[in-house]
């Protein structure tokens, strides 16, 4: 019995040295894929959350009383300046205006033969068969009766501007929302806001800057020879898309928040086919300088721990490297390589967390710009 075990015992490091030869023969190269790090001009960038707004804004309401007649618009669409837009009933106001124009006839009527009476009483002052009493007593009718008419023009005046008044039209183009009254509503200057119209082409799109991103933005424009207000801003819509038209930062707010320590700047940018809204949220990617060489790598190359940034290379014998590297600003998806990096060395971008340092991997090197935002594996 003791042979037999002796025998099994020295064939047991026989065949378990075959069986893990074979499972590191088994065990397969990881594949990665590797883009070239490349040099291409970019223009640096901020990107900040702002909302649309209209140049523009007014809000329609009543200035006289009266039951609403007619409305003369579709709700949400678009008006012109001097259209038409509500009418509230005018037959009062006609008649007040009849009314003063029969009072200053008269008080004209008045007037006419107070003169008339001056004339006759200073011809008999001359003819020394009137006294200079009564010239200076027809003197004063003659003044009274001027105020009055003065003072009847001034009722008609006012009758015609209430008639006028009972007509609203729009004081600017633009947009105009629904009404907040129907037809045959009792208005009276108390009930508020009839509609309001916004102006749609161009609009502004404000959004705050914190101090230390404005010197930024000052210093990257006074780098490239501009106006800090000459900054350029491409928008960013709710989809994710680019807004085709650019704006041009026109105002930058002379005062710092208390709450939140920002300053409020505004751009205006054209909407012609009635693209942005007022209110909408957008994100606005502020350019304050001329494009220029710098070295890139895709965001999803680019990791972080305690140490700071780094990425991951694949060097000439196809093993891994890690790499660590200072980075900037660069256009979305990809990230401004500083320092840490050369032009043409190959980093990571799918299958990082299948792989470790000096490892030897299979790299599939990617022609071109990934697409942003594409995860890391």
């Amino acid at each position: 019995m003791l042979a037999i075990i002796g025998v099994i015992g020295a064939c047991l490091p026989i065949s378990s040295e075959p069986a893990r030869a074979q499972q590191k023969a088994e065990t397969p190269t990881p594949a990665v894929s590797v883009v070239a790090a490349v040099r291409k001009d970019i223009t640096p960038s901020s990107t900040f959350t702002g909302r649309i707004e209209a140049i523009d804004r007014v809000d329609l309401r009543a200035r006289v009383e009266g039951y609403l007649e007619k409305r003369e618009f579709t709700e949400g669409g678009e008006v012109k300046e001097g259209q038409l837009l509500f009418v509230i009933e005018k037959d009062t106001y006609a008649a007040a205006v009849a009314q003063a124009k029969a009072t200053v006839g008269r008080a004209e009527a008045s007037a006419k033969l107070a003169k008339i009476e001056v004339e006759r009483q200073s011809e008999l002052l001359r003819r020394q068969v009137a006294s200079q009493q009564k010239v200076d007593e027809a003197q004063a009718k003659f003044g009274e009766t001027q105020a009055d008419v003065q003072r009847q023009k001034a009722t008609l005046d006012q009758a015609e501007i209430n008639l006028k008044y009972t007509e609203i039209y729009a004081p600017l183009a633009g947009q105009i929302s629904r009404s907040k009254y129907s037809i045959g509503n009792y208005l009276t200057p108390e009930s508020g806001t009839l509609a309001t119209i916004v102006s749609r082409d161009p609009m502004y799109v404000t959004f705050p800057v914190t101090q230390r991103e404005l010197l930024a933005l000052r210093q990257r424009a006074g780098e490239a020879g501009a106006d800090a207000h000459a900054v350029k801003v491409r928008l960013q819509l709710a989809d994710g898309s680019t807004y085709e038209q650019t704006g041009t930062v026109n105002f930058i707010d002379i005062q710092v928040s208390a709450e939140t320590d920002t300053v409020t700047v505004r751009a205006q940018v054209a909407n012609p086919k009635r693209v942005l809204i007022d209110g909408q949220l957008i994100t606005a990617v502020a350019e304050a300088a001329a494009p220029r060489s710098a070295l890139v790598v895709p965001q999803q190359a680019l990791q972080f721990d305690q140490t700071g940034y780094f990425v991951l290379v694949v060097d000439n014998e196809n093993k891994v490297k890690v790499k660590p590297v200072g980075i900037g600003p660069a256009p979305e998806g990809q990230v401004e390589i500083t320092a840490g990096l050369q032009e043409g060395e190959r980093v990571i971008i799918e299958g990082i967390q299948k792989v470790r340092p000096e490892q030897v991997v299979q790299a599939a090197e990617v022609k071109g710009e990934t697409r942003s935002g594409a995860p890391a594996q």
